[in-house]
């Protein structure tokens, strides 16, 4: 974050989170990107510093392409920069939604939120109604996305947990309750 862009990234393998840090080192986590994410577009576009910093939550492999060669291609192929823009607008709504999550949806129903968004991108079925999470995101990461304290974020799992909707083994999250996670991201 604030650092000069130079070009972007593509996530060959692994997992990278996107991180905004307040002055007094408060961490605001805005995405977990998969495979085939595209990291650094906006210092492609306006050549302005980095809004954000990019972490690898496990070993990754990246794919780098500069400005200068960036403005060559897409001399070649202008259907890059319609991609480009689908990936900035996906972005900019993933935002607008967070905003509205943050305003008006409680914190439970943002940790609901989040962990059902986290089994839809990286979860692994195990039966009817359950997935695991297997990427060891911790109460502070979890925190970190929907905007609150840790200790809120760990409320809300320890009912769940009581109720067995979610569970925790190995330092992965299970989620035994879709349908509860997906009624409480309503409250």
């Amino acid at each position: 974050m604030g650092e000069r862009g130079d070009g972007c990234y593509r996530l060959e393998r692994g997992l990278l989170k996107v991180v905004i840090t307040s002055p007094y080192g408060a961490e605001r986590i805005l995405a977990f990107l998969p495979e085939g994410s595209i990291v650094g577009e906006l210092s492609l576009i306006d050549a302005q510093p980095r809004s954000a910093s990019v972490i690898a939550v496990e070993n990754c492999e990246l794919s780098f392409i500069s400005q200068a060669a960036f403005a060559q291609i897409i001399e070649q192929k202008p259907e890059i920069c319609r991609y480009l823009v689908n990936v900035l607008a996906a972005r900019l709504r993933e935002a607008d939604q967070a905003l509205a999550a943050a305003s008006f949806l409680t914190v439970k129903a943002r940790v609901a939120c989040a962990l059902v968004s986290l089994g839809e991108l990286f979860g692994e079925e195990q039966g009817a109604d359950h997935i695991v999470i297997r990427y060891k995101i911790n109460q502070n990461d979890l925190a970190a996305m929907v905007g609150t304290a840790r200790e809120n974020v760990s409320r809300v799992l320890s009912g769940w947990k009581k109720r067995k909707i979610v569970t925790r083994s190995s330092g992965y999250w299970r989620l035994d309750d879709i349908a509860s996670l997906r009624q409480s991201m309503h409250c």
